[in-house]
Parts: structure tokens; sequence; C-alpha cells
């Protein structure tokens, strides 16, 4: 751990959404592939059950307010194609050519309503979120679904016509509200590629190229390869999306350490603006502690700003793998953590839903090291996710950085490598005893209790959901 040093109290987001205007990463090349379903990141045109043309902007128009109507399929025309973006439990539909999305306008709720597209900003606006859910009545077709109307995207009155107007109406499971995601191969040019056949050969200079003052929702492709560079997200609301079948295929890799740059200056990517996310790509950092003398702690990723989002993510390291900084807030779900010590520490707020975490020393170690200031009553929560390590009986839940560290494992599987009759530990004169370390309906051979175990009652539990760690002053809520 880093004794003795201070985490920055500087708002610094390291959100990984590597963002670029969808407009300058979207050139198709007029493949479609089958029907698919719809995937976080996935570009698709949408065809209508009723009469199988396509959804389109009018005019190919990048204008807010431009209505969608539907026409004649063609993979190769920006303004059909539709990019899948996760905004907690829903989506947004970016279209190819302007970048905005698909809109309710005004969040009305009269059926009959024709849909527009308009600027997404940061992606939370609930007129902006969809659900997909399978026709029961059409295989491969799919209704779409506004989360806050409750009503479904149309093709009107299931006309075959071109230019018919596409509206919402009350949901049922009929051909003109049934929708068919057809891929699009080949249609996006990456952001960066390291060979040359993206925009730009590194992440940074694709972040460098967003303006200053963006306000709308950027997303910069990566193609899957090898990125050593240091990374700092420092423009908000935007998203860093690897193009490969898994994370693993995108790499952003560093080695700094602490013996050279401090603790907290020692990331490989730090994400220090609002509203940034990361998705489909793994953060490292592979030093290798036998070539420093001292100072071993290696931050591969670093947050400081607010509302950061990460999905199918992993963030990789050894010692102090995770900082999360006073300043932040941030959501990360089916991702992957691992390290040895103190892996995931820092005085912010962050919820791991359905991720892994990994303890990969035999000798075991602290998952965490919370510095939860006293004032904070969220600090981490673990949902529903799942811990484990190299061996059994050695990895501890945490220990506290500071007297308040508040650290709840919830309804997750506990393996055999919990050390289960002393699983919290202190930290140089931080008992874990006045710390806020709490459990609740954890499972697995790791998840016993005793006197040792501090649990939440199911009274007290209502008060410690991924919504209330998230909700700050602003009702953030990227876990739906």
């Amino acid at each position: 751990m880093r004794h003795g040093i201070q985490a920055p109290s500087r708002a610094a987001k390291i959100a990984v959404v590597l963002a670029v205007p969808v407009t300058a990463l979207t050139i198709s090349t007029g493949v479609s592939s089958a029907a698919a379903a719809p995937a976080d990141g996935g570009l698709y045109t949408l065809a209508s059950g009723a009469s199988g043309k396509c959804v389109e902007v009018t005019g190919a128009s990048a204008d807010n307010g431009a209505l969608l109507v539907q026409t004649a399929c063609a993979a190769s025309a920006a303004d059909q194609q539709f990019r899948v973006v996760a905004r907690g439990s829903a989506f947004n539909l970016v279209n190819g050519g302007s970048g905005r999305c698909v809109d309710v306008p005004g969040a009305s709720t009269v059926s009959g309503t024709q849909l527009q597209q308009w600027g997404c900003g940061d992606g939370s606006k609930s007129n902006q979120q969809w659900t997909f859910t399978p026709s029961s009545a059409a295989s491969g077709k799919y209704l779409v679904k506004s989360v806050a109307t409750g009503l479904c995207v149309s093709n009107k009155d299931g006309s075959t016509a071109g230019n018919n107007p596409i509206v919402q109406e009350t949901c049922s499971d009929v051909a003109r509200m049934q929708w068919t995601f057809n891929s699009v191969s080949g249609s996006v040019t990456p952001t960066v590629a390291s060979d040359g056949t993206g925009r730009y050969r590194t992440v940074q200079a694709a972040i460098d190229a967003v303006p200053a003052g963006n306000t709308s929702q950027v997303v910069i492709t990566i193609k899957p390869g090898t990125y050593r560079e240091i990374v700092t997200v420092n423009k908000p609301y935007v998203t860093l999306q690897g193009l490969g079948s898994s994370p693993s295929d995108t790499l952003i890799v560093n080695n700094r350490s602490a013996y050279t740059h401090g603790t907290s200056g020692s990331y490989t990517a730090l994400i220090s603006a609002r509203d940034a996310a990361a998705t489909n790509l793994t953060i490292s950092n592979d030093l290798d502690e036998s070539t420093v003398p001292s100072g071993a702690q290696a931050v591969a990723l670093r947050l400081d700003g607010d509302r950061t989002t990460l999905s199918n993510v992993r963030i990789l390291g050894d010692q102090d793998t995770l900082l999360v900084n006073d300043s932040a807030r941030a959501y990360v779900k089916n991702s992957y953590v691992e390290g040895t010590v103190d892996f995931i520490f820092g005085g912010g707020t962050i919820v791991f839903h359905s991720c892994d975490i990994y303890e990969k020393r035999s000798t075991g170690g602290p998952v965490t090291a919370a510095s939860t200031a006293a004032a904070k009553t969220y600090g981490f929560l673990f949902y529903k996710s799942r811990i484990s390590g190299a061996a059994n009986n050695v990895t501890t839940l945490g220990r506290p950085w500071r007297p308040d560290a508040q650290v709840l494992y919830r309804e997750s599987t506990l393996s055999a490598t919990i050390a289960t009759a002393q699983p919290w530990t202190d930290m140089s004169s931080n008992s874990w005893k006045n710390a806020r370390f709490l459990e609740y309906r954890n499972n697995g051979a790791g998840a016993t209790t005793n006197a040792n175990r501090p649990q939440l009652s199911d009274a007290q539990a209502a008060n410690y959901t991924p919504q209330k760690y998230l909700a700050g002053g602003d009702g953030w809520n990227p876990a739906g």
C-alpha cells in the first residue's frame, strides 16, 4: 500500500470511454449481416417486421428534431445505422450519420407521437433510453420500448410505403412493432488503430481531438491491438470502446510505478472528466515489481471524475490496481479486476455489479483499502459479484486506509479464497472494527458468518442499494 501517500482530492475522472464524434467514426461498407441480438456497442439497421423497410432520419439530417421515417434498406446509408450504447439496464440508439439519439419528443406519452432525433447529452435522458424484448411471435425480432413512456417503436399502421412515420404506440407483439436488428459488418473505420488504418494511431490523440467544451456523447472506437501509452480522459461525455470480440483484444498498458511517479501518478489511464465511459477493453499496469527497489504500487486505472461507467472492461495490475479518488462516482458492470494488495482503493464511491474480482497472489492480501471520509455515507459496494483467488483461506475483504472506510459485499459469491475467520484486517493505527465494513446475504464457501463479520439487517439493506450509493445530489442512476 501507499503508506503516507494521499489520494489527490482534485476531481479527475478516468472513465475509460474513448470518444470521438460518432459522425467521425462511422463509415459504412454497405455490407449487412444476418439479424443479431442487439448488443452494447453494436451497429445495426432496424427493419420493420411489417414492411421490411428500415428506420432512417428524414433527409439524412444532422439537426435536432429531424423526424424518423422508414425507407428501403441500404446498409451503406449512415442515417439508417444506429449504434446501441448501454445505459444501465437500458440503451441509447445513436444515429450513425448525425451522432444524435432516437428521442420521444418532450417525453410525450401520447400513442402515435412520431419519433425524432436529438442530441444525446450524457445519455441519461429517459426519453432517449430503450429496452429490447425478444418477440414471442416472430423469432429474431425485438420490441423496442421507451423507458420514459412505456410505449413501443412502431411503423405507423404497418404501412409498406416509403417515408411512413416511425411512431410510438401502446406495446403489442404485432408485425409493425417487431424489429430486426441487422448488424452492419465492416461499417466502422476505427477512430484509433496502431497500424494506421484508423483516424489516429494513439488513444490519447483521439481524446485530444475532442473539443474542450464537448457537450454530447462522443464514442472513440479502438481497433484490437496493444496501445502502450498513458491515457488521460479529460473531456466530458467521452466513451472508449474496444472493437474486438472480447475485452482482451484491445489493451491499453504501461508500467509506471510509485517509485518513479508516486502512487497516484503511476496510472496507465486517468479519467478526470465527468460522464466518461469505457467498454470492451483492458487497462493494465504490467510493472515487473522486481525492477524497482521500492514503490511497487502501480495503478492501472485512476478515477477522479464524476459519473464514470465501465462495462465489460478488464482492469489488471498487482498492488493498487484501481484508484477511486474522493471526487469519483463510478458504476462498473460485467467487468473483471485483479491484483494482489489493496488493489481497489481510495475515498470515492463505486459500485461493482455482476463483476469478477480476483486476488492473484498465492499468499493472499486485502482486496480493498477504502479511505471513505467520515461525512460520506457510501464508499465501495460489491453487488451480486464474485470474489475468487489463487489460494484458499488467504484473501481478506479489506482494511481501512482511513478510520471511517466504508465497504459492503452484498449478495455476492465469496469463494474459498476468503479468510473466513477474519476477513477484515487493521491498517496502521486504523482498526477494522471502527470502520464501516459490512456484508449482506453473501453465499459461497467464503461466506460464513461470525463475530468478525458484521452483517446488515434486512431493514438496513434497503439503504444500501446500488441506486442509493450512486444517487448523490443529482439522482444519477446508471444501474436502472
